[in-house]
């Protein structure tokens, strides 16, 4: 049987439905919601892309950061336009976690707001991207500076999905579930895929419906995301988000012992538990620590300095203010391996089953 989470965000909740072939619930949600005609935005071969039930068109999409752009989103409204979708109708997001941001973002600003379907289609996007109303594109200045909250109306997070993906992809979405062992879920590395999304999606539904706004509590749910970001960048996109999300875990445990806010065995405990899920924990070679230091001032969370979320007594919590120095020397102190080892697909992905 599927996982239900219902998602409480502002006066719009909505359920994420996760379980085999759960796509083909998609026409009797778009009925629900009253919409005439779809459009389809789909990243997967046409056999992947799931019927809406009503007249639609399907406009092709490409996953990856360098498809996250305003240029992109353009192209899908226009798309929209071209198609005569009118504000009472319905898209339908059906891709990783760029396909779900940057039509996210196209349904939010199109009319001013038409409701969007998220059918994730990678571990990725099915644990963390398409839960939460955070829509964005990239800037040549950093990561998800351009974006609007737009809660969907329903997530149909489809397993039958994940066994096209190759291991790599497998594990970048293993990077998201890692770093909730260190936001309030534990460790997830012994339960089934379903139960990893369903635990993962829950936390992150909790903390949305206290927080939709990313004003205080949601901060939590960047850890390890300030540096993961920096090394997106800073490799091209060669290391996945995930990927990244993992090694900016170790670095925020390195971090957080360094400021005296944890002991060593916590700090410890980032880097095993990142390893359980074989995930990479070395910072990538021939990348310079006042590199990722001028990538990090440019995040978000900066607020003009640098910023981290760290775990402390009391739990995770943004620290603003954090001394360069003590970046600087921490990112001197992490182990460092080849780019190409790093990212290398070589194994079935630990911590699932």
């Amino acid at each position: 049987m599927p996982t239900t989470v219902e998602v409480r965000a502002g006066d719009r909740p909505y359920e994420v439905v996760i379980g085999v072939g759960v796509r083909q619930l998609l026409p009797g949600i778009v009925e629900r919601l009253g919409a005439r005609r779809a459009v389809v935005v789909s990243a997967r071969p046409r056999p992947w892309v799931p019927d809406p039930g009503v007249p639609s068109t399907v406009v092709p999409a490409h996953d990856g950061e360098h498809a996250k752009t305003l240029a992109t989103v353009e192209d899908f409204c226009a798309r929209f336009a071209a198609f005569g979708l009118g504000r009472a109708d319905v898209v339908v997001a059906c891709g990783g976690g760029t396909t779900t941001d940057v039509t996210g973002l196209a349904a939010a600003l199109y009319h001013r707001g038409v409701a969007v379907i998220h059918v994730p289609t990678t571990l990725l996007a099915q644990v963390d991207a398409s839960v939460g109303g955070k829509t964005a594109v990239n800037l040549p200045a950093g990561k998800n500076l351009v974006g609007a909250y737009w809660q969907p109306a329903a997530v149909l997070c489809d397993t039958e999905y994940l066994s096209t993906l190759p291991h790599r992809q497998r594990r970048n979405g293993l990077g998201e579930i890692a770093r909730c062992h260190f936001i309030g879920a534990g460790d997830l590395s012994g339960l089934t895929t379903e139960q990893q999304i369903a635990a993962s999606v829950a936390l992150k539904a909790d903390v949305v419906s206290r927080d939709e706004r990313d004003t205080g509590l949601r901060h939590i749910l960047n850890y390890g995301h300030t540096l993961g970001h920096a090394l997106e960048i800073a490799t091209d996109f060669r290391l996945y988000h995930g990927e990244a999300v993992a090694v900016g875990t170790v670095f925020a445990g390195r971090l957080a012992h360094a400021l005296g806010r944890i002991g060593a065995e916590r700090a410890a405990e980032h880097e095993a538990v990142v390893r359980r899920y074989d995930l990479p924990a070395a910072l990538p070679e021939g990348v310079a620590a006042e590199e990722l230091i001028s990538i990090m001032r440019h995040d978000k969370k900066s607020a003009g300095g640098l910023s981290f979320v760290l775990d402390g007594d009391g739990g995770p919590a943004l620290v603003a203010g954090v001394d360069a120095e003590a970046v600087r020397q921490v990112l001197g102190e992490m182990p460092r391996q080849p780019l190409d080892a790093l990212v290398a697909d070589t194994a079935e992905p630990a911590g699932t089953r």
